[in-house]
């Protein structure tokens, strides 16, 4: 499982789970203004031009030059990542993206701290002492909210 802890300066820690990635995903794009496909994807140059119902001839030449340019120079069928948090609006580049540091990006542009553990040993560690982000009186709060997630998880004992 994948464990978030959200925290601003106007609300509580608000802490939350994904199963996996997949669910990770939906549920950063179900809370953030932008799609899905615009905090992540990977597209072709010939999967764009079919988006928009063209082909890489004349008139799609013509139509779109820039992703023709693309596909002319690395392939029509070269893989592009799109991750508007991390590189920009409407940015494609040919160079991999984490589809995880996407999604996490698009947490932290949203404001305040966000503490991402990626399984149940990195936030069971976390709550034990791993984290320095979660140390101190004035973290407690922010371990709380985590420690709260993981007992009604079943991943940790309610013992309090």
């Amino acid at each position: 499982m994948i464990y978030v802890v959200e925290q601003s300066d106007s609300a509580p820690p608000r802490a939350w789970f994904a199963y996996d990635d997949d669910d990770f995903a939906r549920k950063v794009a179900a809370s953030d203004p932008l799609s899905a496909a615009e905090i992540y994807d990977e597209v072709t140059p010939r999967e764009l031009l079919a988006l928009v119902d063209h082909l890489p001839d004349a008139s799609g030449r013509a139509a779109y030059p820039s992703i023709c340019a693309v596909g002319d120079e690395h392939g029509l069928d070269t893989l592009l990542y799109r991750a508007d948090y991390l590189l920009g609006r409407g940015v494609c580049r040919r160079e991999p993206v984490s589809e995880r540091d996407a999604q996490a990006a698009a947490l932290a542009a949203r404001g305040g701290r966000c503490l991402i553990y990626w399984s149940d040993r990195d936030a069971i560690g976390a709550f034990e002492g791993a984290d320095s982000r979660l140390a101190g009186e004035s973290n407690w709060p922010v371990r709380r909210a985590l420690y709260g997630q993981l007992v009604a998880l079943e991943v940790l004992a309610d013992d309090n």
